[in-house]
């Protein structure tokens, strides 16, 4: 089991970091529902998210494993509460369906991180990100999404508002790239098909290594 492997890897480097992206389900016209059984549910919450450093769930995700529903702002930030105490020192909440003050062509994402000061003490780092909304579908966009995070929070480990900005931003520019290649293959006015809609990575290495920050992040 995976718990195992990185409990074994922790033990050998202990400055290991582990990032689960936690796919249980999602949400859909206001409806949630599980991709994978419901009694994997309690393995994710008793034994994967405690051995994580860095989790990303969505908000039907944070919503089961913390046990709370979020209906507002103050609310998610409680459900992240939760998941800090279930071990992970950064949670990120991709997508919710909290409203934008930028109206409904944009989705809300949330993160959070607890860190020791020198003095030992623990302080909180919060930040809230309003994400204009892709017309596609894509694959691959939460293994992409974790690993750009885990790389961003290496480089800034003590800065999560510029970490989520590049990671974003990031994402941003990726999946322009992919929607402008896509139609191109496509042709004017056909939608293009799934094969067509792969993620352009490799065409976005400059992207990927220095974004232009074109997602802010606001402290909270």
């Amino acid at each position: 089991m995976v718990v195992d492997i990185v409990q074994e890897l922790k033990q050998q480097n202990s400055r290991l970091v582990y990032v689960c992206d936690p796919v249980l389900g999602d949400k859909w016209n206001g409806e949630g529902s599980m991709y994978v059984p419901e009694d994997l549910l309690p393995v994710y919450r008793e034994k994967v998210v405690p051995v994580a450093d860095i989790i990303t769930p969505n908000q039907f995700e944070a919503e089961l494993l913390s046990g709370r529903k979020i209906h507002s702002q103050e609310e998610a930030l409680a459900v992240m509460d939760v998941l800090h105490s279930l071990g992970p020192e950064t949670v990120v909440i991709t997508s919710s369906d909290l409203p934008s003050p930028r109206g409904s062509d944009y989705l809300i994402a949330l993160g959070s991180q607890r860190r020791k000061r020198p003095d030992g003490s623990m302080v909180t780092e919060r930040i809230r990100m309003d994400i204009r909304k892709v017309d596609a579908v894509f694959v691959g966009t939460g293994d992409l999404f974790a690993a750009m995070l885990l790389a961003w929070t290496h480089k800034h480990p003590n800065n999560l508002k510029v970490a989520c900005e590049k990671t974003v931003s990031a994402m941003h520019h990726v999946l322009q790239r992919t929607i402008q290649c896509a139609k191109a293959q496509a042709g004017e006015g056909l939608r293009p098909s799934p094969a067509q809609l792969e993620l352009r990575m490799v065409q976005s290495k400059r992207d990927i290594e220095d974004p232009e920050i074109v997602v802010q992040a606001a402290v909270l």
